[in-house]
C-alpha cells in the first residue's frame, strides 16, 4: 500500500512538468507560423489615403496570401517613415501580418 501511494504521489508531481513541457513546446512552434517579412509574399495596392497621425495607411489591395479577398482598408505600418515615401494615388507593392491584433504592412516597396 505505502508503495502504490508513493507512485501515484510520484505520477502526481510528473503530471504538471509534462504539461508544461507540452506547453511549450505548442508555444515553441507558434513562432513559426508567423511569416519573416523579408519573404512574406508582396501584394499590389494602391494608396488611397496616408495617415500620419494615425501611423495608417489606406490601401485598395489585391488579394492577401491569408485569405482576405481584394478591397479598400486601413492599414498600420511596420516603420512610420513609410508613411514620408507614399503619396494617395501612388502604387505599392507590400506584405502584411496580424501584428499584435491590427493588420499591419510589414514590407513595403515602391515600383520603380
Amino acid at each position: 500500500m505505502k508503495q502504490l501511494i508513493a507512485s501515484f504521489a510520484f505520477y502526481a508531481a510528473l503530471v504538471p512538468a509534462v504539461a508544461m513541457a507540452a506547453d511549450h513546446d505548442m508555444h515553441a512552434g507558434h513562432g513559426a507560423m508567423h511569416s519573416d517579412a523579408t519573404q512574406a509574399a508582396l501584394v499590389d495596392g494602391l494608396v488611397k489615403k496616408v495617415d500620419k497621425a494615425g501611423g495608417k495607411l489606406t490601401v485598395s489591395h489585391d488579394a492577401l496570401p491569408n485569405g482576405m479577398p481584394a478591397m479598400t482598408m486601413a492599414f498600420k505600418v511596420k516603420d512610420a517613415s513609410w508613411l514620408d515615401k507614399v503619396k494617395a494615388g501612388q502604387k505599392i507593392r507590400f506584405a502584411s501580418d496580424n501584428v499584435n491584433g491590427a493588420m499591419t504592412i510589414v514590407r513595403l516597396e515602391l515600383p520603380k
